[in-house]
């Protein structure tokens, strides 16, 4: 019964945000749907599968909006990519630094938490070091809630509905058949291909790029019905909702107010970030708030196909963020923590 529970709940919550036209309402509302289900003890379970491949609907989602251009985009505007992408790491890595020293939490627990970006790989490495990988794991998918939420709301604040209008959403399009096989071949090859390899946020990642590369040469039609980004949505957002269960949630109560502190704080700091590219390079607001956002990617695209802001330059600067993070937050996160000074039982488990 609990997936019937579950979708009970979503339904009405999705139409209420389609309703008030709110930017990616398709997914928020299974977020918020997710968080309300597991916080009063439900369980649903979704196989890692399923989810991957949902990820890699919305990889396909954006490269079908993202011109194989963007490569030169970067390339041509390096010094803004690379200003954005430090700035963001460098605050994170001050901020995780400020609050270990200030022990607001226990041990290690903060470098581990504030990491923008890398979830499952902070999380995992974060109990080598000390940290409680509870609040680790709250930290990381609080501020994926966070960002989605706020970043929706600034959208919202900004003139910007939704492209899927309540009176607008046809379901059930016509479609062409091969090009819906061939999306769905990507989508799912995309993602297996990634774990064989082990490329971190590879299934949103690979069927990203290849779908980018494959359009541009006329090699595949990527078609999504409105059906299949619905129902891809819904999962993305249910895979950061139901993470949010009672256990953890009373386990992390104490330290809860200062974890939504600090998570503000950093969306603010890259908030600041993105008001710097708005006043110097002339990016309009919308577009530098989404791409200074500090994760997650996946959501942050659902959210920029809904609005009309420059897709390409907030998918380049979340792609960029996202690599850089991988390769370099555990390699600083690791180097802060073992020159941060942590008092004796500081490193013990709250």
């Amino acid at each position: 019964m609990a997936w019937p529970a579950l979708i009970a709940i979503t339904v009405p919550v999705t139409a209420l945000l389609l309703w008030l036209h709110a930017p990616a309402a398709l997914m928020l509302g299974p977020l918020v749907a997710g968080i309300a289900f597991a916080s009063f003890g439900g369980e649903a379970r979704t196989h890692v599968s399923i989810f991957a491949v949902a990820q890699g609907i919305v990889g396909c989602l954006i490269a079908k909006m993202v011109p194989l251009s963007i490569v030169g985009d970067i390339l041509g505007h390096w010094v803004l990519f690379s200003s954005g992408v430090v700035s963001v790491l460098a605050a994170s890595c001050l901020l995780g630094w400020l609050m270990t020293r200030l022990q607001m939490l226990p041990g290690t627990t903060a470098l581990w938490g504030i990491s923008p970006g890398a979830a499952s790989v902070m999380t995992f490495m974060a109990e080598a070091y000390g940290a409680d990988i509870r609040l680790v794991a709250l930290m990381q998918y609080l501020r994926i809630f966070l960002v989605a939420g706020i970043a929706a709301l600034v959208a919202r604040l900004f003139g910007v509905s939704s492209s899927y209008g309540a009176a607008a959403i046809v379901w059930f399009p016509e479609v062409q058949a091969v090009p819906l096989a061939e999306t769905m071949a990507l989508a799912i090859v995309g993602p297996a291909v990634a774990r064989v390899v082990r490329i971190p946020a590879g299934a949103f990642l690979v069927p990203m790029v290849a779908g980018i590369a494959l359009t541009h040469f006329g090699w595949m039609t990527i078609e999504l019905p409105t059906w299949l980004l619905a129902a891809s949505y819904a999962l993305v957002g249910w895979n950061v909702g139901l993470r949010f269960t009672r256990p953890l949630l009373i386990h992390c109560a104490r330290a809860l107010p200062r974890i939504v502190a600090c998570t503000l704080l950093l969306i603010a700091i890259c908030a600041g970030i993105a008001a710097m590219f708005v006043f110097t390079a002339g990016i309009d607001p919308l577009t530098a708030y989404l791409a200074t956002s500090p994760g997650g990617s996946d959501s942050i695209a659902i959210i920029a196909a809904s609005t009309n802001c420059d897709v390409s330059f907030v998918m380049a600067m979340q792609t960029v963020r996202m690599i850089a993070v991988l390769l370099l937050a555990p390699v600083l996160t690791r180097f802060v923590a073992e020159r941060v000074h942590v008092p004796p039982g500081g490193r013990g488990k709250s």
